[in-house]
């Protein structure tokens, strides 16, 4: 199988989690990096070895040794890189969601078709073995017929005290909303199909450039089941993800990421063992995809998808 050689745009904490992945896994070479940060380089550059480093992204992007640049910059510069990225002939991982508008990300759609290279969003739950289970136990009617899916999201802080900083917290570009909820409507999107009669009520501060304090929206899927999300900051809890599927016999419901359980009018919360066959991750989909591959991916069409949902909840359209 092709080795795929990376450059990676962007060396925070999200970026040094797959920069780790791409590190040790025996089909990929990180050969390039950038970061506006020098310091952020320098520390990364202890840990690799013989890696270009440019403070320049543009000198990234024409670095003929790379073959895919992952694009992990806060999300009001995915459009521009990734579009550089695209018109150089390079594959691109962007980082979710896919952009900052509904204009960006349909522009970054639409090249990624018409560049005929390997392009895909960092989601990680469609290559985990928990969301693996998931599937399993909707496909077994372990629920019988869905009735209604509800995301629950509830933090303390935002943002959490392992992203503090001005972009995450702010309006423009911050906020839960952007960060957590496209993971679960894209999840959504690949049980279920797209939605429709997006309402959403949307709580913020007084302070103009600050995120979101809270969210109540409604939607529905093309068949007309109901989807409820609810999320608030600053409440005297611990942080809790919830994302539940309620059907008519049995609830499943996938808890902060990586926990499953089903509920029946039996027994509650049984917790479901995830599946002992590790499941082929992100980047071993973008290897074989880069290879000429059939590969799994979440490409810019879906998170373009997403994208609209998006934009339709942060609009503040319900009356």
């Amino acid at each position: 199988m092709k080795q795929v050689n990376v450059g990676i745009i962007g060396l925070g904490a999200i970026g040094e989690r797959l920069l780790k992945q791409f590190d040790t896994h025996p089909s990929t070479t990180i050969t390039a990096i950038s970061d506006v940060n020098v310091k952020r380089m320098e520390e990364m550059e202890e840990l690799l070895t013989d890696v270009a480093s440019y403070q320049d992204y543009h000198n990234l992007i024409a670095d003929d040794s790379v073959d895919l640049v992952y694009v992990a910059v806060p999300p009001k510069f995915h459009h521009q890189i990734s579009l550089e990225a695209l018109y150089a002939g390079k594959h691109v991982l962007c980082e979710k969601p896919l952009a900052n508008s509904y204009q960006e990300a349909k522009e970054m759609r639409d090249k990624a078709k018409s560049a005929g290279v390997v392009n895909a969003i960092n989601f990680p739950l469609p290559y985990s073995n928990t969301v693996e289970s998931l599937v399993e136990h909707i496909d077994n009617g372990k629920i019988g017929t869905l009735k209604r899916i509800e995301l629950t999201m509830q933090f303390p802080e935002w943002p959490r005290s392992w992203q503090q900083n001005e972009w995450i917290a702010g309006r423009e570009q911050g906020g839960f909303i952007r960060e957590i909820t496209p993971h679960f409507i894209q999840l959504t999107h690949q049980l279920f199909g797209k939605v429709r009669n997006i309402q959403s009520y949307v709580d913020y501060p007084e302070n103009t450039e600050a995120c979101e304090t809270g969210v109540i929206a409604r939607m529905e899927l093309q068949d007309g089941t109901p989807i409820v999300i609810n999320g608030i900051s600053g409440i005297g809890k611990k942080e809790e993800l919830a994302y539940r599927l309620y059907g008519d016999q049995g609830v499943l419901s996938l808890l902060n990421w990586g926990q499953l359980t089903y509920s029946t009018m039996q027994e509650d919360d049984i917790r479901i063992s995830e599946r002992d066959a590790k499941h082929p991750g992100l980047i071993d989909e973008l290897v074989k995809a880069i290879s000429g591959k059939s590969a799994k991916l979440v490409t810019f069409e879906d998170g373009f998808a997403v994208q609209q949902v998006l934009e339709d909840l942060l609009e503040n359209t319900g009356e």
